[in-house]
């Protein structure tokens, strides 16, 4: 004869940590459906009856909604998991994650939508040339140049660089169009951003009334642009050029980024963090990471015009041949 199989025994311990879950909940134990209950005059036990789930009807569904499923006792519904009122339930819940999903996505395609029709937009120019989705045909005529013909191209002059430099750091008071408009008072007053005769300017002289620099930017942001001055010969003195020094945090070659919406496109970066965090180091004023990475796109250390803009594929071309 063979010898009788064995049962394999359950530790206890198993049996604690594994919960049940329930339309009630996560609990470890489940209460009794019924308990005895003792007759005083008879001295009988009996067991009382829970009610049994009966089938609701529709209408009482509606008018309860889902109330009622919160009301609903846990020790009923570990007893009638299968009635209509839980299937109304999780229907219920269903219907709202379906609710919530379709919200999402609408708002997608309204995105999409949105994206598609500024691209559109895009392609109203008389010269029929796509650009980018921030250029329609109602820009001004400076601001459209200036995306046609610096924005994104490689800067490897120390005037220029320091140039770009200062005039995106008065974006924090001025927007494009108004530094673009007022460029040339700029450039006069600052000598062409020759960084070594600025930086034989004093503050004084820079603030005085004779010199109509306080329409141009506030007092501290004149000061910053001196004190930049200052840094920008140290730095020459240091790297053989400010070009040098700048152009070494991308290897020398700018990033070529692959943005297709304006939504893609960042306002700061890594790399722009750590340029910023060195010059804050070498005593650069007015040169946060939001600040550096619009200076890393008009000076072209990074090409972000939009793969649809035809500027995007002429600053490409320019890094490829050097030129």
């Amino acid at each position: 004869m063979s010898a009788p199989p064995r049962v394999r025994s359950v530790d206890s311990s198993d049996r604690e940590f594994r919960s049940v879950l329930g339309p009630a909940g996560n609990k470890l134990q489940q209460k009794p459906l019924s308990k005895p209950v003792a007759d005083k005059t008879k001295n009988l036990t009996f067991t009382k009856k829970m009610p049994q789930c009966s089938p609701l009807s529709p209408s009482i569904l509606r008018r309860n909604g889902i109330s009622m499923t919160a009301s609903y006792s846990s020790d009923a519904s570990s007893s009638c998991e299968s009635s209509p009122l839980s299937v109304a339930s999780t229907s219920s819940g269903k219907r709202a994650l379906r609710r919530s999903g379709s919200l999402s996505s609408s708002s997608s395609l309204r995105r999409n939508l949105t994206e598609e029709r500024d691209e559109k937009a895009s392609d109203c120019f008389s010269d029929g040339r796509k650009r980018c989705a921030w250029i329609t045909p109602k820009s001004d005529q400076c601001y459209i140049a200036f995306h046609d013909e610096e924005w994104g191209v490689p800067v490897h002059d120390d005037k220029r660089l320091f140039e770009l430099l200062s005039l995106s750091g008065a974006l924090a008071e001025l927007s494009w169009k108004d530094i673009l408009s007022k460029r040339q008072l700029f450039r006069e007053v600052f000598m062409d951003f020759d960084p070594i005769a600025i930086s034989e300017l004093t503050n004084k002289k820079i603030t005085s009334p004779e010199i109509a620099t306080t329409t141009l930017l506030s007092e501290q942001k004149l000061r910053s642009i001196l004190e930049n001055a200052n840094q920008v010969c140290k730095i020459i003195v240091e790297f053989g050029s400010f070009d040098k020094y700048i152009w070494n945090f991308v290897n020398q070659k700018p990033t070529q980024s692959q943005f297709r919406y304006p939504r893609q496109v960042p306002v700061k970066t890594s790399k722009a963090e750590l340029i910023s965090k060195d010059l804050v180091r070498r005593g650069f004023r007015s040169v946060s990471p939001t600040v550096i990475y619009s200076f890393m796109q008009t000076a072209g250390l990074t090409n972000d015009h939009l793969t649809c803009c035809f500027r995007h594929h002429d600053c490409m071309t320019r890094d490829e041949t050097g030129n």
